[in-house]
């Protein structure tokens, strides 16, 4: 799978990886890298069967796949231990990382993720489901901004999303790959396993998210020994883009809340 490793080079220095959300590439977290890799070294990737880590996935692919993948791709880069930063469904793999390599992981931080997948957000997967499969690829990305962005922001970045549309058409990862991640995300359920999930674990929810309710953030942080809540009040599904300078000054904030105190002496 194709990584990257941006901001600091110290074999020591403190681990950040983005895991990104369905679409699953590593460009999605453009908008933190700036504010984020005078920091931490920050390791970003495409998924498997995503961007630049084209694969066919295989039936019955899981969550647990996802995060097994995702570990023995760091290993590869002798990275060890590491915290995790993710979007959705990047979150449901920092999580499972969590349950499965404890030893590895610090901290967790969910971005619009959930506990267990909450009735609203299913009905809008089978609505993309049935684009994808009864209308084609392009209907299906025409239709995800909207449930990525908030409506006046899209009406603000027309240019953008139109660019952005054509860019995900030429580049989509296939409908085999698409609906086995899809259908990995939406099998996922951390009910039987959040209390053994003993790391900080931070929840950041934006309230106006169409998507994913705001109240599953809280939900899962109750379900946690050790959860912490961040709740925005704009910013759409994607807030980490539409409103990034507010979410990477209260991600770099409970970083640095929560950090061990060798990390905020070298901080």
């Amino acid at each position: 799978m194709h990584l990257e490793i941006h901001g600091l080079t110290a074999a020591d220095a403190p681990t950040l990886v983005l895991s990104s959300g369905l679409g699953g590439v590593a460009s999605f977290w453009q908008p933190q890298l700036a504010a984020l890799t005078p920091h931490y070294r920050v390791v970003t990737y495409d998924q498997r069967g995503t961007g630049r880590s084209a694969d066919t996935l295989p039936e019955g692919y899981n969550m647990a796949m996802m995060a097994a993948e995702l570990a023995e791709l760091l290993a590869q880069r002798d990275i060890q231990h590491y915290d995790i930063v993710g979007h959705a469904l990047g979150g449901l793999i920092g999580l499972q990382l969590a349950l499965d390599y404890p030893d590895r992981v610090g901290r967790v931080v969910v971005i619009n993720g959930w506990l267990s997948l909450d009735p609203h957000t299913q009905r809008c997967f089978q609505v993309r489901q049935d684009l994808l499969l009864n209308v084609g690829v392009e209907a299906f990305v025409r239709a995800q901004p909207l449930f990525l962005y908030p409506a006046e922001w899209l009406a603000r970045h027309q240019a953008r999303i139109t660019a952005e549309d054509a860019h995900h058409v030429a580049h989509f990862q296939g409908m085999e790959n698409l609906l086995r991640r899809l259908h990995a995300l939406m099998n996922s359920d951390f009910r039987p396993h959040a209390a053994r999930i003993h790391q900080p674990v931070l929840a950041i929810c934006s309230q106006d998210d169409l998507l994913v309710p705001w109240s599953c953030s809280p939900q899962l942080v109750q379900a946690l020994p050790n959860g912490s809540l961040i709740e925005m009040p704009w910013g759409g599904h994607a807030m980490s883009v539409t409103d990034a300078d507010k979410f990477n000054a209260l991600l770099l904030g409970w970083l640095a809340e929560t950090a061990a105190p060798a990390q905020r002496a070298a901080s």
